[in-house]
C-alpha cells in the first residue's frame, strides 16, 4: 500500500471527539442538543457555532497538540469550546475553579497553555495566573448562564466565531491527545493525566452501555464541566448519541429540582451530597418530578439509608453508582438499577470496556471478603502523567493501573470500597474504615450528613471522629451517637469524638472535603472539648 493511499484511508478512518458532534448533527440537525439560560441550540446549530469557533482559534494560532485551558463555570459556551478544541486537535485543559491563582498559575505553567478561556466570574483570576510565569498568551472571555459584559479588553467568545461554519477539515486520530485533566488529589501537586480521544470515546461506550442511556434522554448537567464526571461519563456521550441537554452553573438543590420540573429532564446525574440536599429541599415534595426515569450518583459512596430514601420518594427513577476516577476518564464499574437493594452499598461491576482485579501488595487477588487495592486495565486509561514519568511508573506497577483505592470483592464479583488508602483511619493499632462508620451513623434518623475522619490523639494517635449536620428541627447529642454505634461496632471503631456543625464543606462537585475538615478541626476548641469530655485530659 502506497503512501498515499494510506493516508487517504486513515484519513477516511478518523474518529475523534469533535467528529461525534458532526454526526450526531448530521443525523438529527433539527433536534435540540443543548440549552443554558436563555440560549438554545439544535445540533446543526451547535455543530456550525463548534466550526466557526474552531476557525477563530485556528486564527489565534492555535494548532494541533497546543494546550487550552478553560477556567469557567457550566455554560453553553464551555460545552462549544470542549468540541471546537478537539475538532482542531487541540488539547483541552479544564482548571478547577475553586483553586487560587498560584495553584491555577502551576497548570497553566504544567500544561504549557497558550490560552486560557474564563467565564464572567473568574476574569481576575485568570489575570493573575497568567500574568506570572507561564506560556499563556490570550484570555478568551466565555458569557455565562446569565448575561454579563465582557471586559473591553479581552477576547470574546462572539469575537473568535467565524464566519464560516461549515465543516471543518482537520486531521486527528483517536490516538491523539484530548485532554490533560489535573487530579485534585492530597498531594502537594497536582498531577495532569493525559486521556487521548481513544480513550475517552471507549469510556463513552461504556457509560451508553451500562449506563442504559438513549437518545430520547433529556439530561441536566448541573454539576461542575471541569470535571471528568459531567464532561466525559454525561455531556459527551449525550452528544454522542443525540440526546438533548441542559446546562446550568448552579448547582443548588432548589435550582435542580427547578430545571428538572421545568424541562422535563429525564435523566440527572449528582454526588450523593447533592441528592441529600434535593431531599432536605423544603420544595422537594412541591415539584413535579414526574419525567424523571434515570438517577445517577458517584463521586463518594451513596450512603445507604439515603439510597434507600431516594428510592421510597422516587418510586419511578432508576438509579445507576458509577465508581472510578480521572485516570480512567473517568468511568470503572457500575451498580445497576436491579442491584441497588440486593448490593446496596457495593461499587457493582467493572463496565463493559474494563477489567477490574482487587489485589494484595504482591498482586495477588484477595480472597472473598478481604481488602486489597483496586488496579485496571482498560482502553479508557490515561497514557501517562504529563511530565511525571516516575509517577506514571509507579501507578501502572505491575502492568495494573493502582487505583488508591481498598475495596472487598464478593462471591459474586461486586467490588465495595472500602476507603481511599488515605482515609483509612490507624486507632489504637486498628485499621477503621471511615466508610464503615458513616453508614452505622446515617441510620439515626436525625442525621442530615456524617463525615469520619481521624484526628490525632495523644491516646489512640487517631482517633475516629463523626462530624454531623443534624436534620432541620431535630435534636441529638454525643451520647445518643456513640451509644447507637457502640451497639453494633466493635469497640475500636466507635467514634471516640462527635462535633455537630452546620454544614460540611464540599468542592463545586459536591465531594466531601476531608482533608478540609481535618484541617480545621485539628487543635480547635470544639475537639478540645470533646477531648477533655471522654477523657479527662
Amino acid at each position: 500500500m502506497t503512501g498515499d493511499i494510506g493516508a487517504t484511508i486513515s484519513k477516511a478512518r478518523e474518529h475523534s471527539i469533535g467528529d461525534l458532534l458532526r454526526r450526531s448533527a448530521q443525523r438529527e440537525p433539527n433536534k435540540p442538543a443543548l440549552s443554558c439560560g436563555s440560549v438554545k441550540w439544535t445540533f446543526a446549530e451547535l455543530d456550525a457555532v463548534c466550526n466557526r469557533l474552531a476557525r477563530g482559534l485556528r486564527g489565534l494560532g492555535i494548532r494541533k497538540g497546543d494546550r487550552l485551558a478553560v477556567l469557567s463555570r457550566n455554560s453553553h459556551a464551555f460545552a462549544a469550546l470542549r468540541f471546537a478544541v478537539a475538532r482542531i486537535g487541540a488539547v483541552l485543559v479544564p482548571i478547577n475553579f475553586m483553586l487560587n491563582p498560584d495553584e491555577i498559575n502551576f497548570i497553566l505553567k504544567n500544561s504549557g497553555a497558550k490560552v486560557l478561556a474564563t467565564g464572567p466570574d473568574f476574569v481576575e483570576p485568570a489575570r493573575a495566573a497568567s500574568a506570572k510565569d507561564c506560556a499563556v498568551e490570550k484570555l478568551i472571555w466565555l458569557p455565562g448562564e446569565d448575561p454579563a459584559s465582557p471586559p473591553a479588553e479581552i477576547t470574546t467568545f462572539d469575537d473568535l466565531l467565524h464566519s464560516d461554519g461549515s465543516f471543518l477539515e482537520a486531521s486527528v486520530d483517536s490516538r491523539d491527545l484530548a485532554q490533560i485533566i489535573y487530579t485534585s488529589g492530597t498531594e502537594s501537586l497536582p498531577k495532569g493525566a493525559m486521556l487521548t480521544h481513544e480513550a475517552v470515546m471507549w469510556q463513552y461506550v461504556s457509560c451508553i452501555i451500562d449506563g442504559g442511556m438513549s437518545a430520547h434522554d433529556n439530561v441536566l448537567h448541573a454539576l461542575p464541566l471541569y470535571h471528568c464526571a459531567q464532561l466525559d461519563v454525561f455531556l459527551g456521550p449525550q452528544i454522542y448519541l443525540g440526546a438533548s441537554g441542559v446546562i446550568t452553573g448552579k448547582p443548588t438543590a432548589d435550582n435542580i429540582l427547578a430545571l428538572i420540573a421545568a424541562h422535563g429532564i429525564t435523566a440527572f446525574f449528582a454526588p450523593p451530597t447533592i441528592w441529600i440536599a434535593m431531599l432536605r429541599s423544603p420544595n422537594f415534595d412541591k415539584t413535579d418530578l414526574s419525567t424523571l426515569q434515570k438517577g445517577y450518583y458517584g463521586a463518594s459512596i451513596m450512603p445507604v439509608e439515603v439510597l434507600l430514601e431516594l428510592q421510597r420518594r422516587l418510586p419511578n427513577v432508576k438509579f445507576w453508582n458509577f465508581y472510578g476516577q480521572t485516570e480512567i476518564a473517568p468511568l470503572a464499574t457500575v451498580l445497576q438499577p436491579e442491584d441497588q437493594l440486593r448490593k446496596a452499598g457495593s461499587a457493582g461491576k467493572p463496565t463493559i470496556n474494563v477489567e477490574t482485579r482487587v489485589v494484595n501488595t504482591a498482586m495477588e487477588d484477595v480472597g472473598v471478603g478481604d481488602v486489597g487495592e483496586i488496579v485496571h486495565r482498560s482502553p479508557h486509561l490515561l497514557s501517562g502523567y504529563y511530565n511525571d514519568p516516575v509517577k506514571t511508573a509507579a501507578a501502572f506497577s505491575g502492568g495494573w493501573f493502582h487505583s488508591g483505592d481498598l475495596a472487598t470483592v464478593d462471591a459474586e464479583g461486586y467490588i465495595t470500597v472500602v476507603d481511599r488508602v488515605k482515609d483509612m483511619i490507624k486507632t489504637g493499632g486498628e485499621n477503621v474504615a471511615s466508610r464503615e462508620v458513616e453508614e452505622m451513623v446515617y441510620r439515626i434518623p436525625a442525621v442530615s450528613e456524617v463525615a469520619v475522619v481521624g484526628l490525632p490523639d495523644p491516646r489512640w494517635i487517631e482517633a475516629v471522629t463523626a462530624i454531623i449536620v443534624v436534620k432541620t428541627g431535630e435534636t441529638l447529642d454525643e451520647e445518643t451517637v456513640i451509644r447507637h454505634c457502640a451497639g453494633s461496632m466493635a469497640h475500636f471503631k466507635v467514634p471516640k469524638r462527635v462535633v455537630f456543625v452546620d454544614s460540611l464543606p464540599k468542592n463545586p462537585s459536591g465531594k466531601l472535603l476531608k482533608r478540609e475538615l481535618r484541617q480545621r478541626f485539628v487543635g480547635s476548641d470544639t475537639l478540645d472539648k470533646a477531648i477533655q469530655k471522654n477523657f479527662g485530659t
